[in-house]
C-alpha cells in the first residue's frame, strides 16, 4: 500500500499513514531524523491524499510541541 507523502516548510521528507479513521502517523522518510508524530485527522475527509500539503503541515504543526522540530539550515554555515 502507498502512504501520503510530502515535504513540510524546512525540506523533510514525511510520509502521512491513515491508522484508523481516528489516528493518522506522520512517519519521517529517511533523512528527516525526527520523532513520528500521531495527529487526529480532521473532521472533513479521511483520505490524506485529498488533503494539501498546507493542510497537512497545520497538523503536523499541531502535533509538535511549540519551539520544536526541524530548523532550516543557517544560510551562514559552510558547506
Amino acid at each position: 500500500m502507498a502512504y501520503r507523502k510530502f515535504r513540510d516548510r524546512s525540506g523533510a521528507g514525511w510520509e502521512v499513514r491513515d491508522e484508523s479513521r481516528s489516528r493518522w502517523v506522520f512517519e519521517p522518510m529517511p533523512g528527516n531524523g525526527a520523532d513520528r508524530q500521531a495527529v487526529s485527522p480532521p473532521g472533513y475527509t479521511d483520505d490524506p491524499y485529498e488533503m494539501s500539503d498546507q493542510e497537512l503541515q497545520r497538523l503536523l504543526d499541531r502535533a509538535r510541541p511549540s519551539g520544536s522540530g526541524p530548523r532550516m539550515p543557517s544560510p551562514f554555515k559552510e558547506l
